[in-house]
């Protein structure tokens, strides 16, 4: 099961590292998709959570704050900051769609739109890195309280 996979990735190899969990709207607004998925799949399918000892910052937090976009969507602030240089792969314009191509069991846009926002993610984070001090991160524990 994938989900297996990950948590062996997560804890072979990430947590071996010097490595955090960057996210952008991660859990945040609205809700926020990727933790709150994450979350719900292990839950449902009776898996430990496996990113407890990894730092985790949603980079959408610095961007509202230390910088002055007009875009607030993981692809509009890319575009505004860096430039349209990965836009052209996302197969979505609008991450509503990639809802609609989960419930329709299209996986193989999915995905590409799943590796289009891990790479905007990175550049923005790696962007903020250069641009803020450390202080303007709000890094945070998934360590579970029990």
């Amino acid at each position: 099961m994938l989900l297996n996979e990950l948590a062996t990735f997560v804890t072979s190899t990430l947590t071996q590292r010097n490595a955090k969990l960057v996210a952008y709207n991660g859990e945040r607004w609205n809700g926020g998709f990727d933790l709150p998925f994450l979350r719900t799949r292990l839950c449902t399918h009776g898996l430990e959570w496996p990113f407890g000892t990894l730092p985790y910052v949603d980079v959408m937090d610095v961007f509202e704050t230390r910088f002055n976009t007009s875009e607030d969507t993981l692809s509009g602030v890319y575009e505004e900051l860096i430039g349209t240089g990965m836009n052209e792969l996302d197969p979505f314009t609008d991450s509503s769609e990639a809802v609609t191509a989960w419930a329709e069991g299209a996986y193989e846009p999915l995905i590409i739109h799943n590796v289009a926002d891990i790479r905007w993610t990175r550049a923005l984070m790696e962007l903020a890195e250069q641009y803020c001090s450390k202080s303007d991160f709000s890094m945070k524990s998934l360590d579970p309280i029990a």
